[in-house]
């Protein structure tokens, strides 16, 4: 392994999904991490690799919980890497404003990531070296029926870290964008519906959103990310996006060349029929 910003690394949405996966290969490769979640877990785990995984409270959408826990972890270590890894969604149509899910939405998905990194990053700074990892979406870029306030808050983030990792280059500091696409977790089953059946979407909006969880439960595993993640800890100026997967990265190519009228008209008929 290349420890090129040192051992220590902090993880939010550590508890379940890719967060959890990043967590576990990052200890097994010796690392030690600081899983942040909602409902960490209560004893420290240790790995043959010297590598520990230590449970940290933190709710990104509360500012005392973000200053609580960088106070306590940066008190007691040299954190060298970043991953946010904390994401909920929902499914609605896109007029709606479900205002308390929405916001909720917003201050998980893009908010909490600015609250973490501006008390972190400052700390990366005064170090001189530091990476960190924002994990997106390939919604991101590819416009979803009935996903389009998830979509909005992955592509909030991928000019978010455009625009950081600009800022940051003169010091040490890269900044990286992760784009999964359908992955087999628990995010799936968590989701929720922001609909009336009384909405005139609702029939459209079920059948959509059902197509692309049946995507999502037959996508790639959780550690497929975890790893992309991991390769971009051992390389001194990472890529400012990775697609994760082959087939993605074909899509994302597409998206480039084709006009619009064209990539809305598969999407339609991918979800909508």
């Amino acid at each position: 392994m290349k420890y090129i910003y040192g051992k220590n690394a902090f993880i939010t949405g550590a508890s379940s999904g890719i967060g959890l996966a990043t967590a576990e290969l990052f200890a097994e490769k010796g690392y030690i991490v600081y899983a942040a979640s909602r409902n960490p877990a209560l004893e420290i785990r240790r790995f043959e690799s010297g590598g520990e995984i230590r449970p940290i409270a933190l709710d990104v959408r509360d500012k005392q919980s973000v200053d609580e826990a960088a106070e306590h972890v940066l008190a007691q270590t040299d954190i060298g890497i970043i991953v946010h890894c904390a994401g909920i969604g929902i499914a609605c149509a896109g007029e709606d404003f479900a205002d308390d899910a929405v916001m909720n939405l917003m201050d998980t998905n893009f908010t909490g990531v600015l609250r973490v990194n501006s008390r972190f990053l400052p700390h990366l700074r005064n170090r001189g070296c530091g990476l960190c990892i924002i994990v997106g979406s390939v919604g991101g870029i590819f416009p979803i029926p009935y996903q389009s306030h998830y979509c909005a808050s992955k592509a909030a983030l991928d000019l978010y870290t455009a625009s950081l990792r600009m800022e940051l280059r003169s010091f040490g500091v890269n900044v990286s964008l992760v784009m999964p696409g359908d992955t087999n977790t628990g995010f799936t089953g968590a989701r929720k519906y922001e609909i009336e059946e009384s909405s005139p979407f609702y029939d459209a909006c079920v059948r959509a959103v059902g197509k692309m969880e049946k995507d999502e439960l037959s996508g790639y595993p959780p550690i497929t990310a975890a790893k992309a993640i991991l390769k971009l800890s051992t390389m001194k100026n990472p890529p400012a996006r990775k697609i994760i997967g082959f087939d993605y990265n074909m899509l994302a190519l597409l998206r480039r060349l084709l006009p619009d009228r064209v990539v809305e008209f598969f999407l339609r008929k991918m979800y909508l029929g």
